[in-house]
């Protein structure tokens, strides 16, 4: 995969998040993962684990809140890979994990629900 279609994903997975398309944001980020999900690698442990988050605010939207604890917890176990990848994309995946807990730490999953 190419710098430009990993960039174009990237942005995708963001409107996606803004939109709360939250299974469309999964399935974007798994366009780059799941080719290389057999890799021992920060990286993609990490992209596993923004994967998960958006599997948390998906179960959260459906009202299923154990299990949305349950995979949010995932992410965080797979977060701290943020601070050992050495990707090109490593801006990127700062910004996308800081937008993922913005969201979580914000009203914006309550008002999704209401």
């Amino acid at each position: 995969m190419t710098k430009d279609q990993h960039l174009k994903l990237f942005d995708e997975f963001i409107v996606c998040l803004d939109e709360a398309r939250f299974y469309d944001a999964h399935e974007t980020l798994e366009e780059i993962w799941f080719p290389r999900r057999f890799e021992d690698s920060n990286e993609i442990k990490l992209l596993k684990g923004i994967i998960n988050a958006t599997v948390s605010f998906e179960l959260y939207k459906k009202g299923r809140l154990r299990q949305s604890d349950k995979v949010w917890r995932n992410y965080l176990k797979y977060r701290q890979y943020l601070y050992k990848v050495d990707s090109i994309y490593l801006n990127n995946y700062s910004f996308i994990c800081r937008y993922i807990d913005g969201i979580k730490n914000t009203k914006t999953l309550h008002a999704i629900r209401s």
